[in-house]
């Protein structure tokens, strides 16, 4: 079963309706505008509410009171720029309205920029821009001259112009139109325009300046100079000198120069400037004038000394350049050293004499007339001083070098000379105060006085000295005719070859620091081979005693090092072999299977032989020889057949020597055996032998026990003899051989057969 269900709304309802006003509006940014909505025949509760397309915020003042409700622009701005709608409920029911807003703003002229710093002949850019204007895609940029459209920009706030001014431009204006081409913007404002006058900047140009002039000194002069410019150029005067350098003289248009002199006279440049760039033009000045200013110049100096060089300069001013003459004034004549055309002249004295002390008279002329002027030129000999190394001494063979110094003359000039006339001057080398007289290898016959003169101009000076020669070139060279026997007399010889001055040569024999003998050589002019003998008589005390020749050669001016040498000897005797012994190690006496050595040592000179013998009653064996001073010989494992008696002997070419000593091998009891004679089993009264042998050393005891009843006999040798056997005497012996270091036992049996007669056992 279904119900229908059947509403009845009121009819006024739905007779309600919605007024906005206005529906399409047009406002312009800034003002105060509204849009007002109402609501009329609803008898039901009104609820008026305002919204934007697309759910934005809304950017106006909303008031509402009972069934009206405005909306209110103030002021006016660009983003009231849409569609609003106006919603109203009434009671139950609900209805809006929609009204559409535009809005423009073209508040501003355009404003140009650029047009006050234009460069003539490049490329300038103008812009135009108009600020706040809305919607942009309604305005339009043009730029006029005159009425002559140049360019049109559309839907844009900003327009650049670009071009290239003339000089045509240099007085013209520009104007930049803006239009608002919106529909429904006022007549009176949809166009405004800006004219504004091009500011042109060009560098200076069409530049005039005053022509090239002569003057007379002392009298005035203006120079002018203009150039056209934008901005106005500065103008600027440089006047150049002799060297090329400029100086500002001048800040104007006009340079006034007053009481001119020949400074004045040259080239004058004026420079136009202004921010832009600069031209020049220059023009020369020439200053007409007599010679004046004329100087004479004496260098170095006016006072000199013989044979230096000295230049005389004369220097004048003048306008035109004429002439310049140099003199030499005296007594005797005036001489004319140097003429020349133009303002200065000199001459140089490459070399003075004294005789060029004289008055220098310098005179100039010009078309205007001459001027003259002197200077005293004193020229003097030179303090001339000469040192030379006096005394000097040198080694035979080696180079010399001789050194002449000149004081007080620039460039002396030197001459060498020897005593024998020998030709020198060939071996000099001389340079500015220094000459060096190169002798070598120096031999005896430098040994002679030389000469230095030196020469300054006139003046002449000398200074000689002497060259001494020694040799010296080598060690000592000893002599040893050894080896010496003792108490014997030994001779030593001591030689040095090629001594000079052989004089001076001392000649020492010493022991240590103690002098045995002193000589000294005995004077030659030539070349000396020197020998010094010594001999004395030598004891076993002299054995290794050094030796030594010392040798000086006592001249002082001999460098320390080189003045004295020395040799040394070793004094070596020879003698037959003595002090000869022999050793045992570890002991003389020692066990069987251990290790003995024997040593030998002997002294002799020189090292002869030795021998190590073994001596026994047989035969004597070599055990061991060698050369030299000792030889040993070991018995790994010593056997008692080694204990015997051992010799060491030492030869040498001089004699021999004998050492003797005694090893003792010792061993306890061994491989003992037992002999009975005539046999174990006898006879009642038989006499039986009993012989018992071991192998040791020292010689054992031997003890013979009869076991049953401990019965004991003793032997020196091991024999025993039993007599006169008993039955009794049937039974078990026991022989014990004994020494120091051990013992050893063997059991037998004796069987004697009874035949019922009694017996004795007698002990041997």
């Amino acid at each position: 079963m279904s119900l229908l269900w059947i509403v009845i709304l009121p009819v006024t309802a739905f007779a309600f309706h919605v007024e906005l006003k206005p529906k399409s509006a047009f406002f312009r940014v800034g003002d105060r505008q509204q849009l007002r909505c109402s609501v009329k025949d609803c008898n039901e509760k009104v609820t008026i509410s305002w919204a934007l397309l697309g759910d934005k915020p809304m950017f106006a003042k909303i008031h509402t009171s009972g069934s009206e409700s405005v909306a209110d622009f103030d002021p006016v701005m660009t983003v009231h720029d849409d569609t609003l709608l106006c919603k109203v409920s009434c009671g139950a029911l609900t209805k809006q309205q929609r009204a559409v807003v535009k809005v423009y703003s073209f508040p501003e002229a355009p404003v140009i920029s650029g047009y006050d710093h234009l460069l003539l002949g490049q490329t300038n850019t103008l812009t135009c821009e108009v600020t706040d204007a809305y919607p942009a895609e309604y305005l339009r940029l043009e730029w006029l001259r005159g009425d002559r459209m140049l360019q049109t920009n559309a839907e844009s706030v900003v327009s650049t112009y670009r071009f290239t001014p003339t000089s045509e431009d240099k007085e013209a204006s520009i104007t930049c139109r803006a239009s608002h081409d919106q529909d429904g913007v006022p007549d009176d404002e949809k166009t405004k325009e800006t004219t504004v006058s091009l500011t042109v900047l060009y560098a200076p140009q069409n530049m005039s300046i005053s022509e090239a002039t002569a003057v007379r000194v002392g009298s005035s002069l203006t120079l002018s100079c203009h150039a056209e410019g934008n901005p106005r150029p500065d103008t600027q005067w440089k006047a150049f000198g002799p060297d090329g350098q400029a100086v500002i003289v001048g800040q104007s248009e006009e340079l006034v120069l007053t009481e001119i002199t020949l400074v004045d006279s040259g080239q004058y440049e004026c420079v136009a400037s202004n921010t832009v760039g600069n031209i020049t033009a220059s023009v020369n000045v020439i200053v007409q004038a007599p010679p004046t200013n004329t100087t004479i110049t004496v260098s170095p100096a006016s006072e000199v000394k013989e044979g230096e060089s000295v230049m005389v300069s004369c220097l004048s001013d003048g306008a035109p350049v004429g002439r310049m003459v140099l003199r030499r004034l005296s007594e005797d004549q005036d001489v004319e050293l140097q003429s020349s055309n133009g303002s200065s002249t000199s001459f140089t004295l490459s070399s003075a004499l004294l005789a060029d002390s004289a008055l220098y008279q310098c005179e100039a002329f010009n078309e205007h007339g001459s001027q003259k002027v002197s200077a005293l030129l004193s020229v003097e000999a030179y303090p001339l001083e000469v040192t030379i190394d006096v005394g000097v001494t040198a080694e035979m063979g080696s180079n010399l070098v001789l050194s002449c110094r000149a004081s007080g003359c620039p460039q002396p000039a030197f001459h060498w000379r020897s005593m024998l006339d020998m030709p020198v001057d060939s071996r000099a080398h001389t340079q500015d105060s220094l000459s060096q007289l190169h002798l070598g290898p120096l031999g005896l016959v430098n040994e002679q006085a030389y000469t230095c003169e030196a020469k300054c101009g006139s003046v002449i000076k000398a200074k000689h000295t002497e060259v001494k020669v020694f040799s010296f070139p080598s060690d000592p060279i000893i002599e040893n005719a050894g080896p010496f026997l003792e108490h014997r007399v030994a001779t030593f010889y001591c030689s040095v070859a090629d001594v000079y001055p052989a004089s001076h040569l001392q000649i020492q024999w010493l022991d240590g620091e103690i002098e045995l003998h002193s000589e000294v050589g005995q004077y030659s002019s030539e070349l000396q081979n020197v020998t010094s003998t010594l001999s004395f008589s030598v004891g076993p005390e002299d054995q290794g005693r050094q030796i030594t020749c010392r040798v000086s050669l006592q001249m002082d001016e001999v460098p320390q090092s080189g003045r004295e040498r020395q040799a040394v000897t070793v004094l070596e005797l020879h003698y037959a072999p003595r002090g000869t012994t022999i050793k045992v190690s570890p002991a003389s006496e020692v066990k069987e299977g251990e290790s003995v050595s024997v040593s030998c040592l002997s002294d002799g000179a020189p090292v002869g032989r030795m021998v190590l013998r073994r001596l026994s009653e047989d035969q004597d064996v070599e055990l061991q020889s060698s050369n030299g001073s000792s030889t040993s010989f070991t018995l790994s494992s010593a056997l008692l057949a080694d204990s015997a008696l051992y010799q060491c002997e030492a030869f040498n070419e001089h004699g021999s020597q004998r050492a003797n000593t005694h090893i003792t091998v010792k061993a306890p009891p061994r491989n003992t055996t037992v002999m009975i004679y005539p046999s174990a089993e006898v006879q009642e009264g038989q006499n039986v032998t009993i012989c018992c042998r071991s192998v040791s050393f020292p010689p054992p005891a031997v003890v013979l026990r009869k076991l049953d009843n401990g019965t004991e006999l003793y032997s020196p040798d091991g024999n025993f003899l039993l007599v006169n056997l008993t039955p009794n005497d049937t039974g078990l012996y026991q022989v014990n051989v004994t020494n120091d270091l051990g013992y050893e036992t063997e059991i037998f049996s004796i069987n004697v057969i009874e035949n019922h007669s009694k017996f004795i056992l007698l002990e041997t």
